[in-house]
């Protein structure tokens, strides 16, 4: 078993963008990672090496559902918030482009988007996704492939003529 440390450093990174893609906001995003990591290494004895991600991934994800159960009220994030790097002409296309990715993923439910976010950002294979969620792996296959078609037709409903 790893150290705590080499743990951290080896899968922080993606814990966090699937807590962020997940939260849509950074603190909490922080707030899942430094908990998943602390019930991880609490109950490190039954990790099995093979599936550490997933298990990480599983934990996020229920501090994830956990807090929204416990939320009374939800704040959509300011739109009117600048981003304070340089803003070249590609990197404001890319992020025009995330932003509709964004908005479709942002209206469908939960297990669909989470699906899609651990097959595609974090390229687990369909087996672990299905595992993560508690469903069957064609049903992964399913929730995957309609989330691809649905930000494909809608990101091109979107696009300026």
């Amino acid at each position: 078993m790893p150290t705590f440390q080499e743990l951290y450093e080896a899968h922080a990174a993606s814990v966090y963008r699937f807590a962020f893609s997940l939260t849509r906001d950074r603190q909490q995003a922080e707030d899942i990672v430094s908990e998943t990591f602390i019930r991880a290494w609490s109950r490190r004895e039954r990790i099995h090496t093979e599936t550490l991600r997933g298990y990480l991934f599983a934990i996020a994800r229920n501090l994830f559902l956990d807090g929204r159960r416990n939320e009374r009220r939800r704040a959509d994030l300011d739109e009117t918030l600048v981003d304070p790097a340089p803003d070249p002409i590609r990197r404001a296309e890319a992020g025009m482009a995330l932003e509709r990715v964004d908005r479709v993923l942002g209206r469908l439910p939960e297990a669909d988007r989470s699906a899609f976010l651990l097959r595609v950002q974090q390229d687990l294979p369909y087996a672990e996704v299905a595992r993560i969620l508690g469903i069957s792996i064609v049903t992964a296959r399913v929730k995957v492939s309609r989330v691809r078609a649905r930000v494909a037709a809608d990101c091109l409903r979107e696009e300026p003529s």
